[in-house]
C-alpha cells in the first residue's frame, strides 16, 4: 500500500514538473509574440503543446475559437504576419476542418489568398465567412477580389452592403466610386469619390482631378 502511495506521489510530482515546463514555454511564447518575434513564438507554443497536448491555454492564445482549431488558427495568423501565406492557408484549412463554423478562419484565409492573387479562392472564403457571420469588412474584401476579376457590378453590390453596415467608412465609397467609373457610371462614381474625400480619404480629390474632370 505504501509503495502504491509513493508511486502515486511520484507520478503527481512528475506531472507537476511536466506542466511547469510547458508553462515556461507558453509564457516565453507570449513574451516573444509581444516583441513581434513571431517565429520564436511559434516555436515556443509548439514546444509547449508537444510537452503537454492538453495545455489548453496555449490553444487559447493561438486563436479565438474553441478546442484544438485555435492552435492552427493563431499559428496561421502568425504565419500571415511573416508573409508565409501558403503556410497560413494550410493552418486555416486545418482550423476549419476542426471547427467548420469558425468564420474568422475563413476570413483570414481569404486575406492570405488575396495576397497570393487567388481571387476566386478568396471570394469563396469571404462568402463562407459572410454566411457564418455577416461583417462589413468581409463584404468589402470580397468586393475587392471581384473588382480584381473585373466583376465590377458584383464588387459594387458588395460595397453597397459594406456601406449599409458601416456608412461612415471612407474607403468603401472610394472603392465603389472606382467600380462605378469602370462600368461607365462616371457621375455616380465621382459622387462616391467626393463622399470619400469628405470623410477624409487622402487620395480622393487627386483621383477626382484625374478621373472626373
Amino acid at each position: 500500500m505504501r509503495t502504491s502511495i509513493t508511486l502515486i506521489v511520484a507520478l503527481i510530482s512528475i506531472s507537476s514538473c511536466y506542466s511547469q515546463t510547458a508553462d515556461e514555454y507558453y509564457k516565453r511564447g507570449l513574451a516573444k509574440s509581444n516583441l513581434q518575434d513571431y517565429r520564436g513564438a511559434i516555436a515556443d507554443y509548439t514546444k509547449a503543446i508537444e510537452l503537454n497536448p492538453a495545455y489548453s491555454d496555449v490553444y487559447i492564445n493561438r486563436g479565438n475559437a474553441p478546442a484544438h482549431s485555435n492552435a492552427y488558427y493563431n499559428r496561421g495568423t502568425t504565419k500571415n504576419d511573416l508573409e508565409d501565406y501558403r503556410g497560413a492557408i494550410a493552418d486555416y484549412n486545418k482550423s476549419i476542418e476542426l471547427n467548420p463554423d469558425f468564420s474568422d478562419a475563413y476570413y483570414n484565409s481569404g486575406q492570405a489568398k488575396y495576397r497570393l492573387q487567388d481571387y476566386q479562392g478568396a471570394i469563396y472564403d469571404y462568402s463562407k465567412a459572410i454566411e457564418l457571420k455577416p461583417d462589413f469588412l468581409a463584404y468589402y474584401n470580397r468586393g475587392l477580389n471581384k473588382f480584381n476579376l473585373q466583376d465590377y457590378r458584383g464588387a459594387i453590390a458588395d460595397y453597397n452592403k459594406a456601406i449599409e453596415l458601416k456608412p461612415d467608412y471612407m474607403q468603401f465609397y472610394f472603392s465603389r466610386g472606382l467600380a462605378k467609373i469602370a462600368i461607365g457610371q462616371k457621375d455616380n462614381g465621382c459622387l462616391d469619390l467626393s463622399k470619400a474625400g469628405e470623410l477624409g480619404h487622402p487620395k480622393a480629390y487627386d483621383t477626382i482631378k484625374e478621373l472626373c474632370n
